[in-house]
C-alpha cells in the first residue's frame, strides 16, 4: 500500500516530477514529461504498477523503515532522508537534475556511520503499470524497453533479476558513497550517455541556490514562502513555460470517493495566479515565460479559450479511465485526461487578464500580442458575460450564472479598461465602462441575498461558495462594505469546519449536489488561505493570524500541501502538492507581512 499522501517528498526537474516516500520508495514517476505515461505507478495501485525502494535492508517479509528524518538540502529540491540502524546510519540523497538532454533521477547512498546493509529493488511497469518492459544488459548497463521508451538504469553495485525486479544488495561504510541513476530515452535512439552523479548534484543544489537567491520577499513566513516557491517552479515546465495544476492524477479528495481527477496539465486560472505570486515575490522570467505559453496556446483563437491546456499548448485532452489500476487506497476510478477541458468557465477570463495587468503593472516588458489579446478576450465576454456557465469548480452539473464568474468579468473589463486609459491599448471606453457598470449591477441585484446579509453561489440560490471571498480581494467592493463583511461571516458559519477550515460549498453524501457528484470532500485549502486573506482586510488581524499559522501546521515536515484537508481523518488529500494551495500561501504571507500582523 502507499503512503500517506504527506509521507511524500517532491522532486523535480522542471519537466517532470518524482514522489519519493518516507520508506525510500519512489512511488509515481511520469517520463519524460509530468503528462506522460508513467514508470512507477504504485502511488495508485501496488508495488505491481512500479516502485523503486532504497533503503537498510531487513527480513524479505518485513516492512520496510521509514526514515527516521528527513530534510531537503537548504533551499533547494534535493531531498536527504537518514536511516538510524543498529550498525550504522546512512543517507539516500534523491533529485533529479535539471536537464537539457535525458531526464535522470539520481540516489546516492551515503554511509554516515558504521556498517549498513542496504537494498535497492526497482520494478519498471510502463504505461500506468501495466506493461512489463524487456530488461537487459548492454554492457556494464541496465535497460528497460517497452514500445516507445526505454529507461536506462546505472550503478556500480552489483545486480540481478528476480520476479521481474531488479535488485542490489550492498554494504556502505562510513564515509562511502553508491551512486544509482536511471535515465529515459526513445527506444529508437542509442544509449544515453553514462552519468556523472556527483556531478549533477553539485550543479543541482547550485541552480536551485541561484534561483532561491532571486527571492525578494524577507518577511517572517520566509521559510514557508521560499518552500511553495521552490515548488511552484518545479511545477513549471521548463521548455514552454507552462505551469501544471499538480504532478499527479487520481490522488482522492475524499478516501474511497470519486472526486479524483489528473492535475498534470495547465489551468489558466491555476497559472495565472501562479504567475502573480511569482511576479510579487521577484521572479518576472517564469512570467513572461507563462505569458509567452499563454499566447501561443490560445494563438489567433481567443473565443474558443480553453479553461486548460497541455503543458505545450495541446487542446485534446480526453478523458479516460484505468480500470487495471485499483486507485489509491482503493479510491477508483483512476483518470488520466480531463474532460473538463471542453467547459465554459467564465471566470477565466477574468484571472487571466489580472495576470496580463500586473505584469503590465510591474514592468514586464511590453507584448502588443498580450494587449491585443486582453481586446479580444473583453470582446468576446462583452457578448457571452451573461450566459450561465460551469464555474471555477468545474462542476458536471447544469450551468449556473455563478456570482463568482460574473465578479472576474467585471474585473477582466475592469483591467482592460485600465490598460486603455494607460495608452498602452486602444478600445471604445465608454461603451467598456457602461459594461463594467452593467456587471457590477447584476451581481449586486441577482447575486445577493439581502435577507442574510450575503452574496450566494450562484444567482437565484441559497447556497453559500468560498469561492465568494475573492470579491473584496479583486476591488469588486472594498472590503468594509457591509456585504462583504456579511459574506465573510455566512461563510465562516456555513461552510467552516470545527477546525476553522473551509469547504468550498455544500456537498451531498450520497446523493448529487450541486457539481453533480456523489460524495464529499475535504476543507479546500486554497479557500482557507483566502478567509485568513478576507479576515486581516477587514480588520481582524489577529484572527488572519492564528488561521494562516492553523493552515502553515498542516504543511507536511517538508512543507509541502495537497488540495485539501480531510478534517474528519486528520489528514491531506487531492493531488500533491498542488499549485492552487501554495499560491495563496505566499499571498497571504505577503499580505500579513505588509499589514504587521505577525507573531514574534
Amino acid at each position: 500500500m502507499a503512503g500517506r499522501i504527506e509521507d511524500y517528498a517532491l522532486i523535480g526537474d522542471m519537466q517532470t516530477a518524482a514522489l519519493v516516500c518516507r520508506d525510500g520508495s519512489v512511488d509515481w514517476l511520469c517520463l519524460p514529461r509530468f503528462d506522460s505515461h508513467a514508470v512507477f505507478a504504485g502511488l495508485l495501485g501496488t508495488e505491481e504498477h512500479g516502485f523503486w525502494r532504497v533503503g537498510p535492508a531487513g527480513p524479505a517479509d518485513a516492512e520496510p523503515a521509514p526514515a527516521d528524518r528527513r530534510r531537503y538540502r537548504g533551499d533547494s529540491l534535493v531531498l536527504e532522508s537518514e536511516w538510524d540502524t543498529p550498525r550504522g546510519t546512512v543517507r539516500v540523497t534523491d533529485f533529479m537534475p535539471p536537464r537539457d538532454g535525458a531526464p535522470q533521477l539520481i540516489r546516492i547512498v551515503e554511509g554516515i556511520s558504521g556498517r549498513v546493509r542496504m537494498r535497492s529493488a526497482l520494478r519498471m511497469r510502463f504505461s500506468y503499470g501495466r506493461i512489463v518492459p524487456w530488461v537487459h544488459k548492454v554492457g556494464e548497463r541496465t535497460v528497460a524497453v517497452a514500445g516507445p521508451d526505454s529507461v536506462w538504469f546505472d550503478t556500480e553495485a552489483e545486480t540481478h533479476g528476480e520476479d521481474l525486479t531488479t535488485y542490489s544488495e550492498f554494504t556502505v561504510t562510513a564515509g562511502e558513497r553508491i551512486a544509482f541513476t536511471l535515465s529515459w530515452q526513445p527506444s529508437h535512439k542509442d544509449a544515453p550517455p553514462l552519468p556523472d552523479p556527483e556531478g549533477s548534484l553539485t550543479a543541482t543544489t547550485d541552480f536551485w541556490r541561484d534561483w532561491v537567491s532571486h527571492c525578494t520577499y524577507h518577511g517572517p513566513y520566509r521559510e514557508a514562502v521560499v518552500r511553495s516557491l521552490i515548488t511552484l517552479k518545479a511545477l513549471t515546465y521548463a521548455p514552454t513555460g507552462g505551469i501544471v495544476a499538480a504532478p499527479t492524477t487520481s490522488l482522492p479528495e475524499e478516501i474511497g470517493g470519486v472526486r479524483n481527477w489528473d492535475y498534470r496539465y495547465t489551468w489558466l486560472r491555476d497559472a495565472a495566479i501562479t504567475l502573480s505570486s511569482m511576479l510579487r515575490t521577484g521572479y518576472r522570467e517564469e512570467a513572461r515565460a507563462w505569458r509567452d505559453w499563454l499566447l501561443r496556446a490560445v494563438a489567433g483563437d481567443p473565443e474558443n479559450l480553453q479553461i486548460m491546456y497541455g503543458i505545450a499548448g495541446e487542446r485534446e485532452l480526453g478523458e479516460a479511465e484505468l480500470d487495471w489500476l485499483p486507485g489509491y487506497e482503493n479510491s477508483g476510478p483512476v483518470r488520466v485526461g480531463n474532460g473538463a477541458a471542453n467547459q465554459l468557465q467564465l471566470d477565466v477570463y477574468g484571472e487571466v487578464t489580472e495576470a496580463l495587468h500586473l505584469a503590465h503593472m510591474t514592468g514586464l516588458s511590453r507584448n502588443d500580442y498580450a494587449a491585443l489579446l486582453q481586446i479580444k478576450l473583453i470582446n468576446y465576454l462583452e457578448k457571452n458575460w451573461n450566459q450561465p456557465d460551469e464555474g471555477i469548480w468545474e462542476v458536471r452539473g447544469p450551468r449556473r450564472h455563478f456570482t463568482h464568474s460574473k465578479v472576474m468579468a467585471w474585473v477582466a473589463v475592469d483591467r482592460t479598461i485600465k490598460l486603455i486609459e494607460s495608452g498602452d491599448a486602444d478600445g471604445p471606453l465608454d461603451r467598456w465602462r457602461e459594461l463594467r457598470d452593467e456587471i457590477h449591477r447584476d451581481v449586486c441585484e441577482k447575486g445577493y441575498d439581502k435577507e442574510r446579509n450575503t452574496f450566494t453561489q450562484s444567482y437565484g440560490s441559497k447556497e453559500l461558495d468560498a469561492s465568494l471571498l475573492l470579491i473584496p480581494q479583486m476591488g469588486f467592493l472594498p472590503p468594509d462594505d457591509k456585504r462583504v463583511i456579511g459574506t465573510i461571516e455566512a461563510i465562516q458559519r456555513e461552510l467552516s469546519t470545527e477546525d476553522g477550515f473551509v469547504l468550498r460549498y455544500p456537498t451531498a453524501g450520497e446523493e448529487a449536489g450541486v457539481d453533480g457528484l456523489e460524495g464529499d470532500e475535504g476543507a479546500f485549502l486554497a479557500c482557507s488561505f483566502w478567509l485568513a486573506d478576507d479576515l486581516a482586510m477587514i480588520g481582524r488581524v489577529d484572527e488572519a493570524r492564528t488561521l494562516f499559522e492553523k493552515l502553515l501546521s498542516l504543511r507536511n515536515d517538508l512543507g509541502l500541501l495537497a488540495e485539501e484537508w480531510d478534517p474528519r481523518l486528520q489528514r491531506q488529500v487531492g493531488n500533491f502538492p498542488q499549485a492552487f494551495s501554495h499560491v495563496p500561501l505566499i499571498d497571504t504571507a505577503l499580505r500579513l507581512t505588509a499589514s504587521g500582523a505577525y507573531g514574534g
